[in-house]
């Protein structure tokens, strides 16, 4: 499944873990991804990988 959001282009972001003994390794933080039927316009849907942020905020239309 994609890693990115095929509305706003959001993936996945690095940074750090830092340990207890403030140790640093390298490590990803992944979006939460959901595969969703979205109303594309002129009564098209289509099966688009979509994050939750823009479920949330409206950004995208659910196909009923």
């Amino acid at each position: 499944m994609s890693k990115f959001c095929d509305c706003c282009g959001r993936g996945p972001a690095t940074g750090n873990a830092v340990s207890h003994s403030n140790r640093h390794t390298r490590r990803r933080w992944l979006i939460n991804i959901q595969s969703v039927k979205v109303n594309v316009g002129g009564g098209e849907t289509r099966k688009l990988h979509i994050c939750t942020k823009c479920l949330r905020s409206g950004k995208v239309q659910r196909a009923v």
